[in-house]
């Protein structure tokens, strides 16, 4: 919020925006991506262990990187706007409408990759076993139904 409260009050520095924006999105792909894409990785070797076993989502970029790195480059592009050389004079719906085409067509192909291969990387819908995933504390009273 910083950041867009300084580029709207100095109007300009549409060109770092650009740039974070580009480099924001790739971050976010990252993170969305699995570790290992079965399109690129080529056939496997068995493991010896069911393939139909469950295995976890992991991430290309870890979480603690996506936010570290992403604050990192908006730490960077507040201290670009602090120098007036870097605000070079550009047709900002330009940059704007690029950026939207771009974000567009990149998760939607993301999203059908997600699709084909049946990964969902947000917790968001995803089955859920209701008592009996829970756990009682140590200290919780016990409820009085036996369940």
């Amino acid at each position: 919020a910083l950041y867009i409260l300084i580029v709207y009050i100095r109007e300009g520095f549409y060109i770092i925006s650009y740039g974070l924006g580009i480099y924001l999105l790739n971050l976010l792909i990252g993170f969305l991506s699995p570790q290992m894409d079965p399109d690129s990785d080529g056939p496997m070797l068995p493991t010896g262990d069911d393939p139909d076993d469950f295995r976890p989502f992991q991430r290309r970029l870890p979480e603690f990187q996506f936010w570290y790195q992403g604050l990192r480059a908006i730490l960077m592009a507040i201290c670009l706007t602090s120098c007036r050389m870097f605000d070079l004079p550009v047709f900002w719906p330009i940059l704007l409408a690029y950026f939207i085409l771009l974000l567009v067509m990149t998760m939607k192909t993301q999203i059908q990759h997600m699709m084909k291969h049946n990964y969902v990387p947000i917790n968001w819908g995803k089955k859920t076993y209701g008592d009996l995933t829970k756990m009682p504390t140590a200290g919780a009273p016990r409820r009085k139904d036996n369940k």
